[in-house]
């Protein structure tokens, strides 16, 4: 994305907030459904354009929107007729731009129920680091949603999104312009590879699911899609500040009533932290993807929130 494209999609943004524009996002699951419904094959407004990611007549938007799509590269002519190729989800009073629906490709920028349930923990979280974070980063930001209001609710801090995907790192820069936020610094990262020097707060909301295309926006690797959120779990510790704070957000596909993924975290946690807590903040999520392979054996997969602070 180029910066006429940026300023394009910006711009955009801006006309989207000033019409009054509202989306909450759904699951795939959900969102396929309201599809599918009779009279649904079509957007008949905004939100069926950039929210429900649905195939619209030229006719329908203003010919200044389509110009600003079309500048943006987020524009798609097909035989059913033009998409966008992004959708825009409203996070409190702010918008933020993600990839369209359905997201297949590697470099998809995803935003869904996981992304609240992490922000909502996330400012749980808030109330027990005093005056906040001097220095902060979200692994894995993707458009930036967690980045986004860490910076806004720390003005004074140093706030980094940290990403492996260029274009969700691109996106992110578009949503902090759009929503005001000036202590926002972006990264290109592969964990902390790309990061230099500690931070007194890091945060994550890692894919977790087994995909059998292992696209990094979607897989978790091995352990039942576990892997990348323990593996920022024990590189986090090593990044953090004492009396720093790791607040993970992440799923995990369970069996019986153990949870291997605490198990493997008990003597790490154990031995570099003061307190930590794990909560099921959901014991039932993405209940669709246990008929995939690589879930014979699990039962659900569970919304996790781990909250350690560094010794």
């Amino acid at each position: 994305m180029n910066s006429s494209n940026a300023n394009a999609l910006l711009a955009l943004g801006t006309a989207l907030r000033q019409a009054g524009y509202r989306f909450m996002t759904v699951t795939p699951s959900t969102h396929r459904r309201i599809n599918n419904r009779p009279g649904n094959e079509r957007a008949h407004d905004l939100r069926g354009v950039f929210g429900w990611s649905r195939p619209f007549d030229r006719a329908l938007l203003p010919a200044s929107v389509l110009a600003l799509m079309a500048d943006a590269g987020v524009l798609e002519e097909n035989e059913d007729g033009l998409r966008s190729l992004v959708r825009v989800s409203t996070l409190d009073d702010m918008l933020l731009f993600h990839s369209a629906w359905p997201t297949r490709d590697d470099d998809s920028v995803f935003f869904g129920p996981d992304t609240y349930r992490f922000v909502t923990a996330m400012r749980r979280g808030f109330a027990f680091v005093g005056a906040g974070p001097v220095r902060a980063v979200d692994i894995g930001c993707g458009g930036g949603a967690g980045a986004l209001t860490i910076a806004r609710a720390f003005p004074h801090a140093e706030v980094i999104g940290a990403d492996i995907n260029t274009r969700a790192l691109e996106l992110a820069m578009v949503n902090g312009r759009l929503n005001g936020v000036s202590n926002l610094a972006l990264a290109e990262s592969d964990l902390f590879d790309g990061l230099q020097g500690d931070f007194d707060l890091v945060v994550s909301n890692p894919p977790f699911v087994v995909d059998p295309d292992a696209r990094r926006y979607r897989h978790g690797g091995g352990e039942h899609g576990a892997e990348l959120s323990r593996r920022i779990v024990e590189q986090s510790l090593g990044r953090l500040r004492r009396g720093g704070s790791l607040m993970l957000y992440t799923g995990v596909a369970l069996s019986g009533p153990g949870d291997h993924f605490l198990d493997s975290l008990r003597p790490t946690l154990a031995a570099q932290c003061d307190t930590w807590t794990y909560t099921e903040l959901d014991p039932d999520i993405f209940g669709g993807q246990l008929g995939e392979p690589g879930y014979e054996d699990v039962e659900r997969i569970a919304a996790v929130w781990l909250h350690a602070v560094k010794r």
